[in-house]
C-alpha cells in the first residue's frame, strides 16, 4: 500500500492571467494539482505554456459565467478570473460586472458542491479614491458606483459581499485578498496600468505619459511577494478580508522617473489630463497581514523593476511589442 501523500487540488479561475499564472507556478511548487480555467478575454495560453506539459497541470478554456462543472475532488478554488485594469473594464464594462457577481456566484456554488475552500481574489479597489490613509480593512471605502470605474469597484464589492454571505449562510470556508498594485513579468504591454506603460514607453524612446500632475501616490509590489502571501492567507484560518501590497508609497512622477533611470532613457515625461474618479492616494495598512500570516514583501524596487524591465526587452527583442 502506497505511504504517498495524496496531493490538492486547487482550481484557479483566470489561470491564464498575469496573476493567476504566477499563482499556478506558485501551487505546483507547493505539491499541489491545478487546474486553470480561463476564457481567455485578458487572460493569454503564453502565460501558462511553460506548464501544459505537466501532469500535475490541466487547462479548461471556459467562461465562468457560465456554470462552472469540473470533474473530482477540489481543495481549494482561488477565483482570480475578472478584467484588471481600467483599460479592460473600460472596453469590458458588462464582462466585468457578470463575471464579479455571477462568476463568483459559479465559483462558490463549485466550491459549496465540493466542500473545497474558496479564496477570492479582491482589489484595493474597494477604497475607491480613500479619505483614509493608508487604507486598512477596516475602511468601507469612498467609490462612485455609477462613475466609469464603478464597474470594477462595485463588482469587486459585490463578489466580497456574496462571499461573506456564502460563508455565514452556507458555511463554505472562503478567504478575501484586497491586492494592490502588482507588477512583474506576464504583465500585458498595452493593458493601460502604469508599469507596462512607462516601460515600453521608456524603452521605446517614446514620450512617457503621466496623467494629472502626477502627484497622485501609489504603492508596487513585486508578484512573487504578492503571491506568496496570497498562498499564506489560503492556508490561513483568516475569514476577514487581508490586504497584500507592499506599503513603499510614491508618487506617479517619481516612479516615471524611477523607471526611465533604470531603462537608461531619453524619454521625455509628458502630461495629460486625470481620468475620471482616478485615485490621489494609495497605500496599504499591512499590519493584519503581519500579524496573521507573519507576511510582508521582500522585493527590493530597483530589482523587481530590473526583472520586469528585462521581461519586456525580450518582447521587444522577438518583436512582439
Amino acid at each position: 500500500m502506497s505511504t504517498e501523500k495524496k496531493k490538492p487540488v486547487s482550481v484557479i479561475t483566470g489561470g491564464a492571467g498575469f496573476l493567476g499564472s504566477h499563482l499556478t507556478d506558485h501551487l505546483l511548487r507547493e505539491g499541489h494539482k491545478v487546474i486553470a480555467i480561463d476564457n481567455l478575454i485578458t487572460g493569454n495560453l503564453d502565460n501558462i505554456a511553460h506548464v501544459r506539459e505537466n501532469p500535475d497541470f490541466s487547462f479548461i478554456e471556459h467562461d465562468v459565467t457560465k456554470y462552472i462543472e469540473v470533474p473530482g475532488n477540489i481543495d481549494f478554488i482561488y477565483h482570480f478570473a475578472s478584467p484588471a485594469s481600467p483599460i479592460d473594464y473600460l472596453e469590458l464594462p458588462i464582462q466585468t460586472l457578470k463575471v464579479g457577481a455571477l462568476g463568483t456566484h459559479n465559483a462558490l456554488g463549485l466550491a459549496r458542491a465540493k466542500k473545497a475552500r474558496l479564496l477570492l481574489a479582491s482589489t484595493s479597489e474597494i477604497y475607491g479614491d480613500p479619505l483614509v490613509h493608508p487604507q486598512p480593512e477596516s475602511y468601507w471605502g469612498n467609490v462612485n458606483p455609477i462613475g466609469p470605474r464603478g464597474v470594477y469597484d462595485e463588482a469587486k464589492r459585490f463578489a466580497e459581499a456574496i462571499t461573506m454571505a456564502y460563508n455565514r449562510y452556507h458555511g463554505v470556508d472562503t478567504r478575501i485578498v484586497r491586492i494592490f498594485n502588482t507588477y512583474g513579468p506576464r504583465m500585458r504591454p498595452h493593458d493601460g496600468r502604469v508599469v507596462p506603460a512607462f516601460i515600453t514607453q521608456a524603452l521605446k524612446g517614446e514620450p512617457m505619459t503621466v496623467f494629472g500632475d502626477g502627484k497622485q501616490t501609489r504603492s508596487f509590489c513585486y508578484v512573487s511577494d504578492l503571491i506568496n502571501g496570497i498562498y499564506r492567507l489560503s492556508q490561513s484560518d483568516e475569514v476577514n478580508p487581508v490586504n497584500i501590497g507592499n506599503p513603499r508609497e510614491m508618487s506617479v512622477l517619481e516612479f516615471a522617473e524611477k523607471i526611465r533611470e533604470l531603462c537608461k532613457s531619453t524619454s521625455q515625461i509628458i502630461f495629460k489630463p486625470l481620468p475620471v474618479d482616478d485615485p490621489k492616494i494609495r497605500q496599504p495598512n499591512i499590519a493584519r497581514a503581519r500579524e496573521i500570516l507573519s507576511w510582508e514583501p521582500r522585493m527590493d524596487l530597483e530589482d523587481g523593476l530590473g526583472t520586469t524591465i528585462d521581461y519586456f526587452k525580450s518582447l521587444i527583442d522577438k518583436g512582439m511589442l
